[in-house]
């Protein structure tokens, strides 16, 4: 896994990125990395402190994004002709120059080694004022040459001869205009002639009306003085391209000192970065070691809130001989590796990723969220935080924690810096906690330095009877059951899971319950709970939302009503007698013949006058009385023979 996101160094990049202002400081933001060369990790620390310093004195520094002036460099370099604006670009990035070199010369006054740079500037004032004063609002300026300064008046002085011979035309043929004003077309001055006068006017026609009705004339008089304009803008042209061939090539002849300048800036501008991302922080510079040494005074987290964060004091990698003896790695009574344990949410994870980020911080060349620090240098940086379950590889929680710490043992040697959150989590406790012990193991004889947390007791044990490790613990205010977010070197801590249950209102009962269940009948009355007999009793369950189920349709009782073919029913409320021609279905729908007609009716709005059998013989055909005669002797006809008739059922 990716220890720069793990320990969230991809976030303090993306705030120190925010802080630069070249595409190239930027790069560099995103690559930055800890750095192995113990000289040049002390440079880097002391330019981020010298550039903190010159901010604090002076301000932020003049620099600017210098990106688009590499592609006017190129264009240079290759003989082609610079346009005004590409000009205009290196004379913005010349005056850049010459502000930086100014700004940095100001810091030799507080003997700041970076104002000295000022020294790699230069910023080609006979280029930049030739530029600025042929230059202007991305054009070439009129007086940028007496040639160019005389052919644009006598460009004006032809427009406006031009203007006045056609105001002059019109006035002397006004029957002949159509308005009397003159009309540009196609950039040509026009009078407005009437159709019928086309001939009057000498000249030659170069557009009309959408009506056809006028005519735009450009007259003779007019055309000699546009020739001449056209001539003249022959001419600005040519002086134009000169112009700017010339200062082109001047560009090109400072391409070396303009890269150099460029370098400068984007140098300084990293540079200034993390003197800027150093106050933006509150940080300070740590100081650096080799001797597997990390302590730190008042360490925050850098991206947690200053004002609710509470500072951390660690130290990792003390042995208890005297200041004086020499550094021994082997030495029996160096700590190599600290087991924290503590509450959830106790503030473990947030401590080990704070040691880690300021130490890494530190060995990019930045300074770290710390009153004061003094950390060692690690070859890498090795962390497992986090559940890791990876469900496109089809990796449980344990699985991929497993898979992460195998890759860190291959990888760990001395000089690394490993952490680890929840140790052996994830599955059987027990199986769990001598995984733990033996990752452990295999990390103290690594002899690198190692931070885990842990809820195992076993594992709080074992750190506490073995060399180069010991245990520590994350406070927690029993009263408030709120965790303090101190750590105590040297102490086993506990989960306070029993005393938080007590205070949240568990019973006596179930917290002997549970302490016998974990530690066994003797460890009960070791416990002392605030619960009384009032909470043996139930919690009364507070009301919660039901699953509403789909009601499934009760069965309709089957509709009986004794109706039979050729009963006579009373038809409510005409009162009339009627005949039944068909029984009622399973609505309780029946069909009753009454004068001749056959109408559906409900079964409530009929009642029983004479049953048929009272009526009719048995078997008698009821087909007399329900069909007409027609129907009837179709049928018989069909019973008989093919017959191409239709019987229609009109009942």
């Amino acid at each position: 896994m990716n220890t720069e996101i793990q320990i969230e160094f991809n976030k303090i990049k993306e705030r120190w990125a925010e802080l630069a202002a070249t595409d190239y400081a930027k790069s560099l933001i995103e690559e930055a990395s800890v750095i192995l060369d113990e000289k040049e990790l002390r440079k880097q620390l002391r330019d981020t402190s010298d550039s903190r310093d010159m901010i604090e004195k002076l301000g932020a520094p003049p620099v600017q994004n210098v990106n688009e002036m590499k592609e006017v460099l190129t264009v240079a370099q290759r003989g082609d002709c610079l346009t005004p604006y590409q000009l205009e670009r290196v004379e913005t990035v010349l005056a850049v120059v010459e502000r930086l070199a100014h700004y940095l010369s100001r810091g030799k006054q507080y003997g700041n080694p970076l104002a000295y740079y000022d020294e790699n500037l230069d910023s080609l004032d006979y280029l930049r004022d030739e530029i600025n004063r042929q230059i202007r609002n991305e054009a070439v300026d009129d007086r940028a040459t007496k040639e160019l300064f005389d052919i644009r008046t006598n460009m004006v002085q032809a427009e406006d001869k031009m203007k006045q011979k056609a105001e002059q035309i019109i006035r002397s043929n006004k029957d002949c205009m159509a308005d009397s004003f003159y009309a540009l077309r196609s950039g040509r001055v026009c009078v407005p002639v009437k159709k019928e006068y086309k001939f009057k006017i000498p000249g030659s026609v170069i557009d009309k009306s959408a009506t056809g009705n006028t005519l735009f004339v450009e007259p003779v008089g007019v055309s000699r003085y546009f020739e001449e304009l056209e001539l003249l803008k022959i001419d600005e042209e040519n002086e134009v391209y000169k112009i700017l061939y010339t200062l082109t090539a001047m560009v090109s002849d400072a391409v070396e000192i303009l890269e150099e300048d460029m370098r400068m800036i984007e140098k300084l501008d990293y540079i200034f970065s993390k003197g800027k991302l150093s106050i933006d922080l509150d940080c300070v510079e740590p100081k650096i070691n080799l001797e597997r040494r990390i302590i730190l005074k008042e360490a925050r987290h850098p991206l947690m809130d200053k004002t609710v964060n509470v500072p951390l004091d660690f130290s990792l990698g003390d042995t208890e001989l005297d200041k004086e003896t020499e550094y021994n790695e082997t030495n029996e009574n160096r700590i190599s590796g600290i087991v924290i344990t503590g509450p959830n949410t106790g503030g473990k994870t947030v401590a080990i990723k704070t040691v880690m980020l300021n130490s890494y911080m530190a060995q990019c060349g930045l300074h770290v969220t710390c009153k004061e620090a003094d950390i060692c240098m690690n070859s890498n940086y090795l962390c497992d935080i986090g559940d890791g379950q990876n469900l496109s590889e089809n990796l449980s929680t344990f699985s991929a924690h497993i898979k992460n710490v195998l890759g860190i043992l291959e990888r760990v040697n001395k000089d690394s810096f490993v952490i680890m959150d929840e140790l052996g989590s994830g599955t059987d406790p027990t199986e769990g906690m001598g995984i733990a012990v033996a990752i452990l193991e295999e990390l103290r004889k690594s002899g690198a330095n190692f931070l885990v947390t842990t809820h195992y007791p076993e594992v709080k044990e074992y750190a506490s009877e073995t060399e180069h490790i010991v245990n520590a613990r994350m406070t927690f205010d029993r009263e408030t059951l709120m965790p303090t977010y101190k750590m105590v070197i040297g102490e086993a801590g506990e989960s306070c899971a029993f005393y938080i249950a007590d205070r949240l209102g568990m019973s006596k009962e179930m917290l002997g319950t549970a302490v016998e269940a974990a530690y066994g009948k003797a460890a009960v009355d070791g416990y002392k709970f605030q619960s009384t007999d009032d909470k043996k009793t139930k919690r009364k369950k507070e009301p919660s939302e039901r699953i509403t189920k789909i009601k499934k349709p009760k069965k309709k009782a089957k509709i009986d009503v004794d109706y039979k073919l050729g009963d006579s029913v009373m038809v409510y409320p005409d009162k009339k007698i009627g005949i039944v021609c068909e029984p009622a279905n399973e609505k309780g729908v029946l069909r009753v013949q009454v004068a001749g007609k056959k109408i559906w009716i409900n079964h409530k709005r009929v009642k029983l006058h004479v049953r048929a059998e009272e009526l009719y013989p048995e078997d008698y055909d009821f087909s007399i009385i329900f069909d007409s005669v027609e129907n009837r002797k179709l049928r018989h006809d069909m019973g008989r023979k093919f017959v191409e008739e239709t019987l229609i059922e009109d009942f």
